[in-house]
């Protein structure tokens, strides 16, 4: 009966468009990357700033690789290493630069990269 209720209640909460607590929410990023919007994905390339760059370096920092990028906004030459070191490890161009295709893999790391970290 306890199940019957809690149901219930979730989908009553969900017709209301009441967010059930536990429940992730669709555009979370992982690892906690909160800079901006899972959904704003400029290009980026060495010499862009701001919070997107910070959004990118978080994300990059769930992949590993040491050491651990600062997530300082500044799209520099530890940044631009960490990113072709993903890219890489992806089969896509190491250019550097953080197009459509390397946002997607940075949204959806797997550990499982055997190529060096360049250090």
């Amino acid at each position: 009966m306890k199940r019957r209720i809690a149901s219930v209640l979730s989908v009553a909460a969900l017709a209301a468009g009441v967010m059930v607590v536990g429940t992730p929410s669709a555009g979370a990023a992982p690892g906690g990357c909160t800079h901006v919007s899972s959904s704003y994905r400029p290009t980026l390339k060495q010499g862009s700033t701001g919070a997107v760059v910070k959004q990118a370096q978080c994300l990059s920092n769930m992949w590993g690789g040491v050491p651990k990028l600062a997530a300082d906004g500044v799209f520099g030459s530890r940044t631009l290493a960490k990113i072709k070191w993903i890219q890489g490890c992806h089969g896509l161009p190491k250019e550097g630069v953080i197009g459509s295709k390397t946002w997607d893999v940075l949204y959806h790391p797997v550990p499982d990269c055997y190529d060096p970290y360049p250090g």
